[in-house]
This record gives structure tokens, sequence and C-alpha cells, in this order.
């Protein structure tokens, strides 16, 4: 076995002594020869190290934490007749590359491990056995392979920097280890298993006020803070379902853990938006932020085949920029920055004589400015971050349609289909496919509402977008809510003639039991389904009206409910209603209101004239062609480039022009088409079918890139398309896993999905049918099977803080490569079956009176089926925030509404009123806290 093998596995587990007899020895590090620290030569490919110099002479020299000032280092060591790991702390000029000076801290008695200072550098923390007895606890048996041992005598103590006053800070029972520390207020940040498994958790400089941070089964662990405190880093173990957890947790029965698979994760430092940043399938671990806190090094064996060699390593915190730092043969590892960032500290056996297994302490001076010496090709974290940079830029104008930015992005994503080769499959030999958008419409001249002989002031109605045009007079009728349904008994035109005549009907639906669910609500009250029903019978026009019908029986003090505010004037997808439709408001109305109720003749005027603005869009098609032996049918991979420009209706900042560069949504999404593209093309020969890539325009605007690629295609075009996948979103990949809606379009995904999902050791969420709010709709629409991927909602969404450095490029690259698994795996074996489910309830028009909670739901949900709704975020200074509610928390009641998901908020918020103050009950580290919050007034246009 190498020496370098050997060095890890006495130091990479923070928590582990050696195999040798205890000793009482307290013996220190020596120093060098002469009054200072000797020059140790870097290798040429090691360019980010100057001046290095070695610290120690011999034993085992480990951990080296850096003092808040920079003039200490906290360290572990082992030297010749020693048992176990003894704390120390050595002063260091590194400047001056004078000798340092190394003072013992702890006693000498059992296993210490993982020393850190304390802000104020007068007292340090340490994890140590000595409460269990005085010699090293027995080694951990290797017959099962390489294991450490969380001996359940490791608790965590505080001392004076010269060991005096030890206080312990743990006491429950089990491990309590890895301790490191906040510079901001001296928090610690440890690894425990009081509740069962190895999670990290978080506690004062007093061990009080402990918040666990981690809630996933695996080891966690080696956490630090970045400078400010805001975001931790650590290495964890993630073992799938099955053999891997259950061998995982039954080494943790009998204090155990297999070590050799370990990822490095960054969060929040509460533990919220947990995240991978590495996908090494090897070990890493000892990770620590650059004081600037964009970058992380590390140690792994990341590039040796058998797994032996461990170096430094560099990533940035979104997982690109991979780069190797050292490459002296066996051990570099446990590297830290001063806090000035200006000197790294770390061990290493490179100055190890032959045939010994010493570790030393090294000091090199950082340089940040200088080239990587390998000229390694960009990896595709790298590649995707490059290109969200780009299309998520102030300069694209928020890709808005008919911006030069949409017109910039569009012609990059062109630029890249013909780089690789791939086909035109736009108009005409182009990669281009046009289509009009129309982005803004209002009333033209002429538009009018005459009631008996009243014209009506503009502001007393409105047109909707999906408004037919022309004129339109006769007598009025009133139709009730223009409902019929047959299923609930109701038929609100019957015994009625409405052909040539203008027909009037309330808004909303009534006050009844069987419309009492929000989906008959949203059904039913939709304004194009009371414009279908009166065109259908041949009316001429479409009057409605906000005049609600009591209740049967009504109370005794029964009001009509404050008016709804109008509907808003905006383009509304392809097609008219066939008719005029105007919404009035109730005063104008009112006047003529009796006699319709009395069946009295009223006649009425309805003149529509629209007026719509166009901007040319286009969709970016090309086609990869399938290898030998390809089957009938093609495979569409899409994801739309086009947002939300500087904002307007669909921004939840509707008050902010300013770009809305939507790195996420959709950045991410043709970053990682670019890159399938770039693989598929590699794997040409594994495919059987022929792949369509489609960048779709007007996505934002109601999906109209893809609605019009499957209009013009035709049905039996559609009939050729064997699957559609869909990416939109897919940036912000974190620890609940990635979500794959459609997988309930056919049958077959699901042996797909799943092997693809493994190969990458990603979690993936199957769910659902192919209806939803972007591109794959329009193809399961027309009977084509997909799936949609989708990393998540979060509290950037649809606002000018949705930019790339949000994005977790490498864990995008993640859900490329298994989108990329899917369409080669399409290979048919098994033919989807498509599934047809109903079409899903329209967006309809509710009753609301505007009120706003400020939170982001977590689509995914609460943990373990939980009923309620998860909050991924409050939104700044909005209602919930105010209240107090938090990231993470479970939201179980609003006021008298129980609370089982994203429906039920909505349908309570539909119900209440600005300014009206209602208790909410949120589950929060599984106590539920109860809140009083004060409902606002939403910002988005009705």
């Amino acid at each position: 076995m190498k020496r370098a093998l050997l060095s890890f596995l006495a130091l990479v587990s923070c928590a582990t002594p050696s195999n040798t007899s205890p000793s009482t020895s307290e013996t220190a590090a020596s120093s060098g020869p002469g009054g200072t620290a000797p020059q140790v030569p870097a290798l040429p490919e090691e360019v980010r190290l100057a001046d290095l110099r070695q610290m120690t002479f011999g034993g085992e020299n480990a951990e080296a934490y850096w003092s808040f000032d920079g003039k200490q280092l906290s360290l572990q060591a082992r030297h010749e007749g020693m048992g176990c790991d003894r704390i120390y702390r050595m002063a260091v000029d590194p400047a001056s590359g004078a000798a340092a000076t190394v003072t013992p801290v702890s006693s000498g008695q059992g296993a210490t491990t993982c020393a850190h200072f304390l802000p104020g550098d007068q007292a340090i923390i340490y994890a140590s056995t000595h409460l269990g007895g005085e010699a090293c606890p027995p080694k951990p048996d290797h017959s099962m392979g390489y294991v450490w041992a969380l001996y359940d005598t490791y608790d965590i103590f505080k001392s004076n920097a010269d060991g005096s006053g030890l206080t312990r800070l743990t006491e429950t029972p089990g491990y309590d280890a890895e301790g490191t520390v906040c510079g901001k207020d001296g928090s610690i940040i440890f690894t425990s298993v009081r509740d069962g498994d190895l999670e990290l958790y978080r506690m004062d400089r007093d061990g009080k006020n402990v918040k666990r941070l981690t809630h996933t089964p695996g080891y966690d662990g080696g956490a630090f803070f970045n400078a400010d405190c805001s975001k931790i880093v650590w290495r964890a173990s993630r073992p799938q379902a099955g053999k891997a957890l259950d061998d995982y947790q039954g080494l943790l029965k009998r204090g155990l853990v297999r070590p050799t698979k370990l990822e490095l994760y960054v969060a929040n430092a509460d533990g919220s938006e947990a995240k991978q940043i590495t996908w090494l399938n090897g070990a890493a671990f000892a990770p620590f932020f650059h004081p600037n806190g964009r970058r992380i090094l590390f140690a792994s064996n990341h590039g040796d085949p058998k797994g032996r060699e461990f170096d430094i390593w560099a990533v940035d915190v979104d997982g690109s920029n991979l780069e190797r730092i050292t490459y002296a043969p066996g051990f570099d590892g446990f590297p830290m920055f001063s806090p000035d960032g200006k000197w790294l500290a770390f061990s290493s056996n490179r100055a190890t004589a032959q045939g010994k297994s010493d570790t030393n302490l090294f000091i090199a001076r950082w340089v940040d400015d200088v080239k990587p010496a390998s000229g390694a090709p960009s990896a595709a974290a790298d590649r995707i971050r490059e290109d969200v940079s780009f299309l998520a830029a102030p300069a694209q104008e928020g890709r808005g349609i008919g911006t030069k930015g949409l017109e910039a992005a569009g012609g990059l994503i062109e630029t890249r289909f013909q780089e690789l080769g791939l086909t035109p499959a736009g108009d005409t030999g182009t990669f281009r496919q046009a289509f009009p958008v129309t982005t803004a419409v209002q009333p033209g001249a002429g538009t009018q509402v005459r009631l008996g002989k009243t014209v009506l002031p503009t502001d007393a109605y409105t047109v909707l977008g999906f408004s037919g045009q022309g004129q339109a007079q006769g007598a009025l009728v009133f139709a009730g809510y223009g409902i019929v349904e047959p299923s609930l008994k109701v038929d609100d035109y019957a015994k009625l003639s409405v052909k040539g005549k203008i027909v009037v009907v309330r808004r909303f639906v009534p006050d009844a039991p069987e419309f009492s669910d929000t989906d008959k609500q949203r059904r039913f009250g939709d304004l194009r389904y009371k414009a279908w029903q009166a065109a259908q019978r041949g009316a001429k026009a479409l009057i409605v009206v906000d005049w609600p019908q009591a209740p049967t029986p009504a109370p005794k003090e029964w009001r009509m409910p404050p008016e709804a505010t109008l509907p808003v004037l905006h383009p509304e997808g392809v097609g008219d209603a066939g008719l005029p439709v105007v919404v009035v408001k109730r005063a104008a109305m009112e006047p003529v209101m009796g006699s319709l109720l009395a069946r009295k003749r009223v006649d009425a005027q309805v003149d529509v004239k629209l007026e719509f603005e166009q901007r040319a869009a286009f969709n970016v098609a090309a086609v990869l062609e399938a290898g030998e032996g390809k089957l009938p049918g093609l495979v569409v991979v899409g994801a739309h480039y086009d947002h939300l420009g500087f904002g307007g209706r669909g921004s939840l900042m509707p008050d902010r022009h300013e770009a809305h560069g939507g790195a996420d949504d959709n950045a991410s999404g043709v970053a990682a088409l670019l890159e399938i593209a770039r693989t598929l093309k590699e794997r040409r020969a594994e495919l059987k079918h022929d792949v369509l890539f489609l960048a779709f325009s007007g996505e934002e605007t109601g999906l109209l890139g893809s609605t019009h690629f499957t209009r013009q295609r035709g049905d039996a075009g559609m009939k050729q398309v064997t699957a559609m996948l869909n990416l939109d979103m897919v940036g912000r990949l974190r620890s609940g896993g990635l979500s794959v809606l459609g997988a309930e379009s056919a049958t077959e995904w699901g042996p797909l999905l799943a092997r693809a999902c493994d190969e990458a050791r990603v979690t993936c969420n199957p769910s659902g049918d192919g209806y939803g709010p972007s591109d794959h709709s329009p193809f399961y629409a027309a009977g084509v099977p997909v799936l949609h991927f989708f990393t998540g909602a979060h509290s950037d969404y649809h606002k000018p803080t949705d930019t790339v450095e949000g994005i977790n490029a490498v864990g995008t690259a993640q859900v490329a490569r298994i989108v990329s698994a899917v369409t080669v795996g399409l290979d048919g074996t098994a033919a989807l079956t498509y599934r047809k489910v109903p079409s899903p309830t329209p967006r309809g028009d509710l009753r609301s009176f505007n009120a706003s909670l400020g939170t982001v739901p977590d689509y995914a949900g609460p943990p373990n089926g939980q009923k309620g709704m998860l909050l991924a975020g409050v939104r700044a200074g909005g209602a919930a925030d105010q209240a107090g509610m938090l990231r993470g928390d479970i939201l179980v009641r609003l006021g008298k509404h129980v609370i089982g998901g994203v429906e039920d908020l909505m349908f309570v918020l539909n119900s209440s009123k600005p300014g009206e103050t209602v208790e909410a009950r949120v589950l929060r580290e599984g106590k539920e806290v109860p809140l009083e919050v004060t409902f606002q007034e939403s910002k988005r246009p009705r």
C-alpha cells in the first residue's frame, strides 16, 4: 500500500486515532534547522504556490486551522510513541519565514481532533474522547473494508489557548465532533449522531441553541463557514436507497462509516438551498472557502484510477472551473487560507523520506493572478456557466420579445448548432422558424358600449383580450352565471332564446355548495367558458358584470360583496371568442339591471375594435440524424430562450423597470440544450431516432413558439414525434433532487428515467401528466409523450435577481447528462405508450380581493407526504416576512382554513382582503408555531 493512502487513512477522518499503542508523551512537533522554516521547491505545475515552507518535521501533522488574526495555527499531531492525535497551537509568521513555535493545548488523554480558534484567539474548541478513558479508543475493524470509527465518547470542548479552563460543550450521547467556528459570532458547526444519522448542527459558542442543518440520509461532516458566515461547505455521502443505504445504516449502528464516496455541498448558513457542487465519484473532503467566497479548495483522489493519490483541487461555488492545485506524489490535503487570503496552510508528505509515513505541515504564499498549469479542455459545467453568463447578462435586455438581446440569444444558439454540424430544420433551409407575437393590445377608435340610451364612459368597462371584433346591436338577455353543466343540474340558458341578442351574465360562480371547490370555481368562472357558451347559442355579444346572486337561503343581513376590479386588457393567446366580450362595472349596469331581472326589454350596443402591436420572433431548430439502423420518428429536445425583458406583467417585481436576466428561467435550459446537442453528436452512433433540437421563443407570452411548431407541423407531422423532452428552469439543482414532470404521460418512462438518474447519481422525482405552463404542453396535447425537467421554484423567479450567481452549473450539467441518457435510451426496445388524461382546469376568473401573503412555495412539497405548504422562501418585506415566516416552514393553517397545499393557500388568498389580520400556524423543526399575519395587496396585475 502506498504511503499516500496510509496518510489518508490516518488523517482524513478528522476523528480517528492511529493504530499504535497509547502514550502519555507530550512531545510537540519539532522545528526545522536554523532560525527559519526551510523552503521546499514547489513543482513546476504548482503555479498557485510560492515561497513554500515546511513547518513540521516528522510524525503526523494535519488539520492546521488559522487563528482569526493570522498569527497562529491550531493543529492535531501525533509523534513517535504517541497513541492518539493531540491538539497543539503553532505561532507562525509566514511573511518572515521564521520557524514555528509549537505549544500543546490538550492534555494528551484520549483521542482529540478538529481544533479551531474562537474569535479573539484566546480560546480553542476541539473534540476529545478523554471522558471515556485516558487511553486511546480501540481501532476500527477493517475486516469490513476501510471504515472510520465514530467513537461515542467524542464530545466537543472549549479551553483557553494554553489548554486551561476546559469546558464541555456537547453532552448528548454519541458522536459529537468535527467542529469549526464562525468568525463573526463564534457559533460552531459540527457533526453529530444525536438524531440517529450523521448530520450537521450549529450551536452558540457556549454550546447552547443547537439547530439541525441537514436532513438527508448519509454522512454530513467536515463543514466550514465562509468569511462572512453566510454560507457553509461540507463533505457528504448520499447512499442510494437499497443496498447502499442499508450498508451505510448497518455500519452506523456499529459506530462506523465508510467514507470512500464523498462529494462537496454548499448551502446557506442555516442549511437551506443545499446543493451538490462536485460529482467526482471519489473521496472529496476538507473543503475550505477562499476569502472571496466564490472559490473552494479541497482534497480529493480525483483523477487517480486507483484512488490512492490525493491532491488539492479548487472549484467555484457553482461547480465550474475545476482546477488541480498540487501535483506532488502521495498526499496533499487539508488546505486552509489565512484570513487575508495571502497564505495557504496544508498537510503533505511531499518531503517525507522513502520508507517513512510522515505527514507534515506546509505554508505557501497563494498566487491568485496566474494562469492554471493544466490546459485541460473545458468541462460541461464550464461551458454551461459561460453560456448562462452570456444569455442572462444585462446586455441581453432580459431577452424580451422585440429586444436586441433576444435576437443575440437566438443568434448564439444558431451559431452553436452550425458549429456542431447539425442540419437546419427551420424555414426554407435555415435554422430559424419565424412567427408573429402580439405584445400589446388596446381598444381602437369606435369601441363603445351603450346600455339603453346611455353610452358608457371608457373607465366603466373593459374589453377582454380574447374578444372578437365588430358591432353588435340588439336586446339584452340575462342568463344568470352563463353556466351549463348537466352533472351539476345547472343550465342557465334553459328556456332562453339568445340567438341574435346580447347576453348578460354574472361574473364568477354562485355561492352554492356545488361550486365550493376551487376547481369548479375556476372552470365555470372562466370568462372564455362563459363567452363560449354564449357564442355556441348564437349570441351577438357578451356583457359580464360582478352582480352576485344571494345564496339560498340568504342570510338576513346579506349584502353583495365589494366589487372585484375589472380585468386588465392584455393579449390572450391565439384566436378570439367569436363575439365581442366586455366586462362592465356594477354601477354602470345598475340603471338597467332591474329591468333585465324582470325580463323587460333593454336594447344595447357593443362595438369592439382592437389594435394589436406585433413583433417578429423565431424558434431555432436543428436536426441530428441518428446512426445506422435508425427507427422511424424523431425525439424533440427543447428549451425556451425568451424571458420577460424589462419586467412588466409577468414580473413579480412589476414596479422595477430593469432587465430580468432569467439565468435559471431559462438561460439554464438553453445552456443544457446546447450541452445535450454536443453530447449526442459525440454519441450519434448510439441514437436510434433522429433528434430535433428546438429553442423556443414566445414561451413567456403564452407558449407561442411551441404552439406555432405543433400547429405548423399538423396532426400527421406530430404523429411522427416519438417524444418531447423539455428543459425549463434546470439551473438550481438542490438536495431535494430533480423534478421530472410528465412522467405519467407514458407508462414506459419509469425505467428509462430510473436508469438515467442512477447513472448520473441524481435523485429524480417523477410525477404528473403532460400538461403544465411550459413548452411540453402543446406537444402533449398533440398526442406526444413528454417529460419536463425542472429543478424547482425559488424566490428569484421572475425577478431581476435571477442572475448567474444563483446557478448550480455542475448540477445543470448533470441534468443535461440525464436528458442525453434518456434520449439515447429511446432505442425502440420499449415503445412509449401515450397516456391521455383530461385537460387541466383553466386559470379561470376567481373572485379575489387581491390579497398577498408573499410566500414562495416549494412545489416538491413537504417531506414524507406531510400535509401543508412547504415554503421555498418568503418575499422580503411581504406579509409572511413581517409575520416571521421562514424558508423551510410548513404552513398548515391560515385563519380558520387548513392548508394542505398550494391550492388551499390560493383559495384563502382569493377570499381574503388586504389589511385583514389572521393567525397563521407553521411547522418549524417539528413544532407548531403561531404567527400573526396581515395580508398585503398584491402588486401583480390581474
